[in-house]
């Protein structure tokens, strides 16, 4: 048995009394800093790996 559309918009609205109306924008904005967060992180690796030369086998000096 699914759960219609319908069905999750009353969902919504029982959780939205029992959890009340003040405390959603400061969910909201801790959802859209922890997003920001999140790809700011992603795109650090990229930026490292673009910073950094690859090392190719065979080309390092040996020192005696």
């Amino acid at each position: 048995m699914r759960i219609e559309s319908w069905q999750w918009i009353v969902i919504l609205v029982i959780v939205l009394l029992f959890w009340g109306a003040p405390k959603l924008p400061a969910l909201t904005k801790s959802v859209a800093e922890s997003l920001q967060i999140f790809r700011k992180e992603i795109k650090k690796p990229e930026a490292e790996a673009e910073e950094t030369p690859k090392k190719v086998e065979g080309t390092e000096k040996q020192k005696d």
